[in-house]
């Protein structure tokens, strides 16, 4: 039974998340953006929303058992929305995640008794125990498992379409002119796009994928280039993957990992928000586009997550002059 603010469990607290306009940092753009902070949920990202609504519906459609195992690949967020979701529902969650994400991200999963399988980051695409190539060989060789597939499952994309895209539109009473955001497995951004399209088609839509992703040069080119390694943690991808609709994309912007970790940073100085890398992305992206525009416009974006993933790596100086950002 949910009264004001008082829920059966702590799942009914994702989603309805706060949208805030940002003064300070766009002060010199005279365009309004706005952002929806994702970080109000639950365990911290975006990606809870996916977790609850796609072991949700394996449930509905029988798919799903009680204390069966879960398995995903994850950059962290979509493992952390899992594990809420398997203590909260009654079943067990092992991840596959690269070797080179946060120490924060495997820190709390290990709270969380997560079982993690850690992927060498730098094997090639074509290997076949590269991230996007041993998961699904683990789901072969493990017996009554259940495989969501947010990479290629299209019900992440309806999550959003079903949630995070009527929230934004019901937050900005249909005023709203561009809607941009991070790529990664398309979900979020795709899925958004598409509800607010059917509102007003006018709206536009532009994602923003890193340097040595592989979605910059489909889009524009209609070619795979040959991926390389990228720092950003849940954007891009080095495969064509089925959540990524281009369809309802009218643009895509390219940045760099550089770019990336000191726009996270600005947006601290400036406003105050302590969000991840991708936010960085996706506020320089926000920026790019509004010194672009010739007249008014309402801009929103998405800040998946927080900067507790990454104090240790985006907040730490040492390491960032160690890469070569500061």
């Amino acid at each position: 039974m949910k009264k004001e603010n008082v829920y059966d469990n702590v799942l009914g607290t994702i989603g309805n998340t706060p949208l805030v306009r940002l003064n300070k940092i766009t002060k010199d753009v005279g365009i309004e953006i706005f952002a929806k902070l994702e970080f109000f949920n639950p365990m911290g990202s975006v990606k809870d929303r996916i977790a609850k609504y796609m072991i949700e519906k394996a449930e509905k459609d029988g798919m799903i058992k009680d204390g069966q195992l879960i398995i995903e690949n994850s950059s962290g967020n979509t493992a952390m929305g899992l594990a809420l979701v398997a203590i909260q529902m009654g079943y067990k969650l092992k991840v596959i995640v690269r070797d080179r994400i946060s120490k924060e991200k495997i820190d709390q999963l290990k709270a969380l008794g997560v079982e993690i399988h850690l992927v060498d980051s730098s094997l090639p695409p074509e290997s076949s125990n590269s991230y996007n190539n041993i998961t699904p060989l683990i789901v072969e060789k493990t017996p009554d498992c259940y495989f969501p597939d947010q990479h290629n499952n299209r019900e992440n994309n309806e999550t959003h379409y079903k949630t995070t895209g009527p929230e934004i539109w019901n937050q900005m009473q249909g005023e709203i002119d561009y809607f941009i955001a991070g790529i990664g497995t398309g979900g979020t951004i795709c899925g958004v796009a598409k509800y607010l399209k059917e509102q007003n088609p006018d709206i536009k839509v532009i994602a923003i994928d890193p340097v040595g992703s592989i979605f910059y040069d489909y889009f524009y080119f209609k070619k795979m280039v040959k991926p390389a390694p990228y720092l950003i943690e849940g954007l891009g991808d080095e495969f064509l993957i089925k959540c990524v609709d281009f369809t309802v994309i009218d643009d895509m912007y390219k940045v760099s990992d550089k770019t990336s970790f000191q726009y996270t940073r600005e947006l601290v100085k400036q406003e105050g928000i302590l969000a991840g890398g991708s936010s960085g992305a996706a506020i320089w992206g926000a920026l790019k586009l509004a010194e672009s525009l010739k007249k008014p416009a309402r801009i929103v974006t998405i800040f998946p997550d927080s900067a507790s993933r990454y104090l240790s790596t985006i907040f730490n100086d040492k390491w960032m002059k160690k890469k070569g950002f500061l």
